[in-house]
């Protein structure tokens, strides 16, 4: 019974298509296309969106419908698909009709030429492609303002499938109160030669992902892996080299030389290198948190590599989600082991820790900029209110709760509890944790034994004074400069593929970039954390971590130079939801690089230590 319940959590987060004519996308003539109304808001702000019919539109005559499945991720990016209520056939051209008036009071009127001074426009789908189009317009001086009424589509098909939609917005009427305005539309049928897989090509924009500075970036950066490795592997094998012939002559002395002799660097902190960590319970919690991150990296590249997820809504959300929940082993058999071999004895507050780091974060920073969405009445707005407030009755008196005791409902759907919402509480607590747990038990029982090749002696040893920039918060704060070097460019092209209107589709260069990030954090990590044992510091663990996750800072920082420099966002809900999410982001990109860090530093570290003879 176990297997079908979490078969069954996790179906809605699959991008998979319903069994209706517009999701097969096959038609036969004269049957039904539904043109879906989505959201409208300041073309400036993407994610200002707003339901279309908040603002005074009407809806056509036709009110029939089939059914329409949304997918979880399409509910958490605020997709609100409404039927527009015109009636379009197949292959059946329609001349321009008359579908509904506007009786233009002053408080319509008002709603309109705000949307126009603030530039709205709306987004419609036909068959899954989008259409785009503007609210209106105003006149050179400001004074006048001008509605566009009439919806002129064009779409192309091939066989018996729609490959192509353009709208054409004309009619354009001015805003004078107290006056009707009659929307129409018109469709015309045409052939085209574009294949149904090739569909989606127009949307893309080779001239600006693949532009020249976008294949130098990734040379430079390539080029700056090859002279860190290079350096790296020229530094640490000469300097360790002379180190192991420097200790192995220190072997040959006898006792009164070498207590005579000068001693110093990286072997004299054997005995506590290996020593566990300062609050080893969270470090080993962010080590498992950047393991799964960098493993959900890495399967959604590729799985975005092989399938062309940009030509469904909210199915790279969807299956981000979903290889999250699913990967969740990893993250506790990392953890988990990590925090045995530090004799950590609290295993269970580990594993909640571990489980739960990110989707606190994440939900976290959405419950604060859900308050702001739900005071716009945007349609992002996540209806977390009556969904917790129901849980709290059931859980104390199994009951729902009474009518008199219901929030009141302010805005349509507000409130409302979405299966959307019950899928993320049920996939943290059914999916996430359960794994979780079978990935932590893993870890400790198959390598959560402490096997250093060094022995860790019982008393610290003293740290002796350092020149300044051989401290650890030097080290950390200069840690994160290379590693963002190497992927800012492409953070400019993701950046703007999410805050603008570009569908990223190169996960190819995406990739080569993470190999990138990788390589380039490990080799820094390696060498910050070798000065730092060669000035007898052995609080190499945080260090590590830190001076790889400092690469988040960079990225954050950059982040204000887009958001001044590079768009034209303003107000309350965008300024909140950019950096909002831009710190989820950076300090999720911030873990997975620490965790990177750690990993590579620990290998060297112990592979180090295990090619020197102690007594």
């Amino acid at each position: 019974m176990a297997a079908p319940g979490l078969l069954l959590l996790l179906l809605p987060l699959l991008p998979l298509r319903a069994r209706a004519d517009e999701h097969e996308h096959t038609y036969q003539d004269k049957e039904e296309v539904v043109l879906w109304m989505n959201t409208v808001g300041p073309y400036h702000n993407r994610q200002e969106t707003y339901k279309y019919f908040s603002l005074p539109f009407c809806v056509g005559s036709k009110k029939s419908i089939s059914h329409y499945h949304e997918t979880l991720g399409e509910a958490l990016q605020g997709v609100e698909l409404e039927f527009s209520g015109l009636d379009i056939k197949f292959k059946d051209d329609v001349m321009q009709t008359t579908y509904c008036e506007v009786d233009l009071d002053k408080g319509r009127r008002d709603a309109f030429v705000y949307a126009i001074k603030n530039h709205y426009w709306y987004q419609m789908y036909i068959d899954d492609l989008p259409i785009w189009g503007i609210v209106g317009e105003a006149d050179e001086n400001g004074e006048d303002y001008y509605l566009w009424t009439y919806k002129k589509l064009e779409i192309g098909f091939n066989g018996n499938r729609i490959v192509d939609v353009n709208l054409t917005s004309e009619g354009k009427v001015k805003l004078v109160p107290n006056t009707k305005i009659q929307m129409s539309y018109s469709v015309k049928w045409k052939k085209s030669d574009v294949k149904f897989e090739d569909r989606f090509d127009k949307y893309l924009d080779p001239s600006f992902f693949q532009h020249r500075i976008h294949w130098f970036s990734i040379f430079n950066s390539f080029m700056m892996v090859i002279f860190l490795v290079g350096l790296v592997s020229m530094i640490l094998m000469r300097t360790l080299r002379k180190d192991y012939a420097r200790y192995s002559k220190e072997e040959e002395m006898d006792d009164m030389d070498r207590d005579l002799g000068d001693e110093y660097g990286w072997k004299q902190v054997h005995g506590d290198v290996f020593r566990p960590s300062s609050h080893p319970l969270i470090f080993s919690s962010l080590i498992g948190s950047g393991c799964q991150i960098f493993a959900v990296s890495l399967i959604v590249i590729v799985v975005a590599m092989i399938e062309d997820l940009y030509t469904e809504r909210g199915s790279m959300l969807s299956t981000a989600i979903f290889v999250y929940a699913a990967t969740s082993p990893v993250n506790g058999y990392f953890g988990g082991s990590l925090y045995a071999r530090q004799g950590g004895r609290r295993w269970i507050k580990q594993m909640f820790i571990g489980a739960f780091l990110i989707p606190a974060m994440v939900c976290g920073t959405a419950f604060f900029i859900n308050f702001i969405a739900i005071y716009y009445h945007a349609s992002r707005a996540i209806p977390f209110a009556t969904m917790i407030y129901r849980a709290v009755w059931k859980v104390l008196l199994l009951v729902d709760p009474p009518v008199w005791c219901t929030p009141p409902v302010k805005h349509e759907g507000l409130f409302h509890p979405t299966p959307g919402n019950v899928a993320v509480c049920c996939i943290c607590f059914f999916v996430i944790l359960p794994l979780n747990l079978v990935g932590t038990i893993l870890g400790r029982n198959l390598s959560g034994q402490p096997n250093f090749p060094c022995r860790v002696n019982a008393v610290p040893r003293p740290i002796p004074e350092k020149k300044w920039f051989m401290e650890p918060a030097v080290i950390v704060c200069l840690g994160g400069i290379l590693p963002f070097g190497s992927i800012f460019i492409e953070m400019y092209f993701i950046f703007t593929s999410f805050w603008a209107y570009k569908i990223y589709y190169v996960y190819g260069f995406m990739m080569l970039v993470l190999v990138i990030l990788c390589i380039v954090t490990v080799c820094v990590t390696i060498v910050c954390t070798y000065f730092l044992l060669n000035a007898e510091d052995y609080r190499w663990q945080w260090t590590s971590f830190l001076s790889a996750a400092s690469t988040a800072i960079y990225v954050y920082m950059y982040s204000f130079y887009y958001y001044f420099f590079k768009t034209k966002m303003y107000g309350l809900f965008q300024t909140s939801f950019y950096f909002g999410y831009m710190a989820v982001f950076s300090t999720a990109l911030g873990i997975m690089c620490g965790a990177i860090g750690y990993m590579g530093t620990s290998a060297f570290v112990r592979k180090i230590y295990t090619n020197v003879k102690i007594d």
